[in-house]
């Protein structure tokens, strides 16, 4: 852990209100949300257990979790208010860690956790377990006459799970640390029923970004096992432009029900795609490509660059448009690439230095035509604009190469010899 990396002990955080960014309180910490690791890594904070004004407790995950501080807690202000449940991976860190009997490993002594500590990675918004504050004695009255102290998480054991041990929750575990395309590739040469079993464990997030990487059919098995309100929860975390390919696959019935169970928002991002052709530029587009106002700053525009949940090829290039600056938007302006953002000062107004040369492409535009463009002006991403003017979203060019290669080729083993070798996150 890096110095200086705010450090919070749960206690403190039992009962504390949760604010949106507007000031309003959306409910109060009842409890965290952890995952224990192989490898002998700190478990992982996933999230808050928060209880809202109707007392349902909601899951709230620490993505979306922006400052921990002062006996509050703030959001991005986008909170899904279905009831948490607890899945099989997971641990309360209230109610299962608290007075929990375990070992210090040095010396074997048994002792009892009277509170945990988490830290916030550096210059992330994952967290994990940094220490434990611990009391010697074996109960009783010696309980509270004990020692009492603080020691790193690795100098306790009792919360890591070990890597030869069965079932779905040490199978994810050992998974966390690969790829989504890795994940995928292990799910998919397993048996259609232990590959549910391991889908149903991953987290929303996670099991998103491992679902469009899986072939068709095998999203929709995955899919259909789940209960409704949690598929629909996955295709919100999923990329628009996969997640409406995925339910396309489906009957027009079970695609309306889920549709009907995301989020508006959601649900009118992906409803914009099912309207387009399958391999046309608005079939293939994302609804989320950064888009900045012209009055934006170049440093405006690296702090959205920075985003550590954007692809590569979004995160090459911003949008300038007139206002809403969400798809679809004011009238599409131009691009300014990001090597340009590095070269001009951070003051810099993105509108002064816009390329407005090339042409967008419409939303009609055929597949071809599009990896053409993309070829001929070397360019990984590129607008998506209608006959208004407004900016619809941006087609990138591992969308283009997902409809170019063979159907099957997902179902390609990379991993055998002479293959091609993915590293680790």
């Amino acid at each position: 852990m890096a110095a200086g990396a705010p450090r919070v002990f749960v206690s403190h955080l039992s009962g504390v209100p949760v604010f949106d960014p507007n000031g309003d309180q959306v409910g109060r910490v009842r409890d965290l949300v952890a995952m224990l690791r192989v490898g002998g890594r700190p478990p992982r904070i996933l999230g808050l257990v928060v209880e809202v004004v109707s007392r349902r407790r909601i899951f709230l995950p620490m993505t979306r979790v922006t400052g921990v501080e002062s006996g509050q807690v703030i959001t991005t202000g986008v909170v899904n208010m279905r009831r948490f449940e607890q899945r099989p991976t997971e641990r309360l860190v209230l109610g299962e860690f608290l007075d929990r009997r375990v070992r210090l490993v040095e010396s074997g002594e048994e002792v009892t956790v009277l509170d945990v500590a988490i830290q916030q990675l550096p210059a992330r918004r994952d967290w994990e377990i940094d220490k434990y504050f611990v009391r010697k004695g074996r109960g009783g009255a010696l309980r509270r006459k004990g020692e009492t102290l603080t020691v790193e998480w690795s100098a306790v054991s009792g919360f890591s799970l070990e890597e030869h041990g069965q079932g779905a929750e040490n199978l994810v575990a050992t998974f966390e640390r690969l790829r989504p395309a890795d994940v995928a590739n292990a799910l998919h040469h397993l048996s259609p029923k232990r590959r549910v079993e391991v889908a149903s464990a991953l987290d929303d997030d996670r099991l998103a970004d491992v679902l469009e990487e899986l072939p068709e059919d095998d999203q929709v098995e995955i899919l259909g096992k789940l209960k409704e309100e949690r598929a629909a929860d996955v295709l919100e975390a999923m990329d628009p432009d996969d997640a409406a390919d995925l339910l396309s696959e489906l009957p027009e019935e079970d695609k309306e029900r889920l549709l009907a169970l995301m989020r508006p928002g959601d649900a009118a991002d992906v409803r914009r795609l099912l309207a387009y052709e399958e391999r046309t530029a608005g079939g293939l587009m994302t609804t989320e490509p950064i888009v900045l106002r012209p009055d934006a700053t170049v440093a405006d525009a690296l702090a959205r660059v920075r985003q550590s949940d954007l692809s590569p090829a979004l995160a090459a290039q911003v949008y300038v448009c007139r206002s809403p600056d969400e798809t679809p938007t004011g009238k599409y302006l131009g691009t300014v690439h990001f090597q340009r953002l590095l070269r001009d000062p951070p003051f810099t107004l993105v509108s002064s230095i816009v390329d407005s040369d090339l042409v967008p492409l419409p939303p009609d535009t055929p597949l071809p035509t599009v990896t053409s463009y993309l070829a001929a002006y070397n360019l990984v991403s590129a607008p998506v604009v209608d006959e208004s003017g407004s900016l619809l979203g941006a087609v990138t060019v591992d969308d283009v190469l997902d409809h170019l290669l063979p159907e099957d080729w997902r179902e390609t083993d990379f991993h055998g010899e002479g293959g091609i070798r993915h590293g680790r996150t």
